[in-house]
């Protein structure tokens, strides 16, 4: 009974990490998905992974997403293959490494008015690429924060720490 449970609970200690890593990423932050936004930009100062998912916030009728391929992006060509998605609060999961695309299928929305995403999707456990322009530094604060790897330190110990108490049980 006791080694089950070790077995549970060290199988979810190595997994926990990488569940509480996932990011949701809101396609245009604030802005949402829209009209005349750098979406290139936006993605530029994203690192996105294995496990995170897209969320595209937009008013519909007024936008849609397509996911395309690179032709079809660059072009902005809505292929009847492609799934239209269409509901305003589309949540896209990014399960494979790689480039993805997506458009606006609305009139000239991707062509004319900039609304197009391209990402790259990297390992979950791969190291952030590095940045292309240098980041400004942080503004000075006395605020407290967290930083990811710390969260993620913090994870495993706590899953560390039940495992050792339930094996003593």
């Amino acid at each position: 009974m006791a080694s089950t449970q070790f077995a549970v609970l060290s199988i979810f200690a190595l997994l926990l990490p990488s569940i509480a890593l996932a990011t949701q990423h809101i396609v245009g932050d604030e802005q949402g998905w829209t009209t005349n936004f750098d979406y290139q930009a936006w993605a530029a100062s994203k690192v996105f992974r294995v496990g995170d998912s897209l969320l595209f916030k937009y008013t519909a009728p007024n936008h849609n997403v397509i996911r395309a391929n690179q032709t079809e992006f660059q072009q902005c060509i809505k292929s009847e293959a492609n799934q239209v998605l269409t509901t305003g609060s589309d949540i896209i999961d990014l399960k494979s490494l790689g480039k993805k695309w997506y458009i606006c299928g609305v009139k000239d929305h991707c062509s004319n008015l900039k609304m197009k995403l391209a990402i790259n999707v990297i390992d979950a456990w791969a190291p952030a690429p590095a940045p292309t322009t240098p980041a400004p530094p942080p503004p000075a604060s006395s605020a407290f924060s967290i930083k990811a790897s710390s969260v993620s330190q913090i994870l495993s110990t706590v899953g560390l720490a039940a495992i050792v108490t339930l094996a003593a049980f």
